[in-house]
């Protein structure tokens, strides 16, 4: 029915102008975000699991640093009980040369001097090797055994994903050779083996050093797969498929253009109908 007093025409083109309009400007959003979600009502669901990935993958990314973090501790640990090791070998030398028939307990002191120097280094060694103001290898710090070992969060749940790292004391009187000496055959005889048990000892401890290194390398690997996956989940719920949201732009540009001419002619028809009463 012809009226001019409500121009329902024009209110339903309008009707369709905002939605056009609104669905060509959430189309340009996710082109300019690159994320299929700009707003919270775009997908609540997804948004809250997205969010969480995203959270996952921020944890995943420090794990690996923590990780990281502990593959040097070792590291500095192990080069420490590295040097430790050549200066039982030098002192294992000396007491092979003191029990030499071809010296005189003038030379074994001699030779003790330098043999008790080097049980002075090995503290010296123990103490000195730290990271972070920490000595690791006296069992002072919070990575030996009194305390427990120091603990690392190698995954998202404080709880479960941890790694403890202890490393053993190496210090002289722990390794049993603090208070060998070889200033006479007897003692030297003493001292040869109390060094093999040191060398054993010492063995054990780079021994265990070295299986954490290999696990924490393992673990990193484990963890940039991980985060990998997650990235691509969080992908496949939030980022925006461009070439589609380019087509979608494209089809809401043409259906407000039409609706903007739809009211324009909706708008001319009241005027039209006034030509009746002429």
């Amino acid at each position: 029915m012809p009226v001019i007093a409500t121009n329902t025409a024009a209110n339903s083109a309008l009707r369709y102008l905002n939605l056009n309009t609104t669905e060509q400007t959430d189309a340009l959003n996710r082109i300019a975000s690159g994320s299929k979600v700009t707003k919270a009502s775009d997908d609540a669901a997804g948004l809250a699991v997205a969010t969480k990935l995203q959270n996952d993958v921020a944890v995943l990314d420090q794990a690996q640093t923590n990780a990281s973090h502990a593959t040097a501790v070792l590291e500095t640990a192990d080069g420490g009980m590295a040097q430790i090791g050549d200066i039982l070998e030098r002192m294992k030398v000396l007491a092979a040369q003191s029990l030499s028939g071809a010296v005189t307990d003038t030379e074994r002191a001699y030779i003790d001097s330098e043999f008790q120097e080097l049980i002075t280094e090995i503290d010296s060694i123990a103490e000195g090797t730290r990271f972070n103001g920490e000595s690791l290898l006296d069992d002072s710090g919070q990575h030996g055994s009194t305390s427990g070992g120091a603990t690392y969060l190698v995954g998202t749940d404080a709880s479960t994903d941890v790694i403890t790292v202890t490393i053993a004391d190496v210090t002289s009187t722990t390794l049993g050779v603090g208070s060998s000496a070889v200033d006479s055959a007897t003692n030297a005889t003493s001292a040869a083996s109390a060094i093999d048990t040191a060398i054993d000892a010492l063995a054990a401890a780079r021994s265990d050093v070295g299986a954490m290194m290999s696990r924490f390398e393992y673990h990193t690997q484990q963890l940039a797969s991980s985060e990998e996956n997650l990235d691509a989940a969080q992908s496949a719920i939030v980022d925006a498929d461009i070439a589609e949201e380019q087509a979608n732009f494209s089809s809401a540009q043409v259906k407000t253009n039409a609706a903007i001419s739809a009211m324009a002619q909706a708008n001319e028809m009241p005027q039209a109908l006034l030509q009746l009463l002429q």
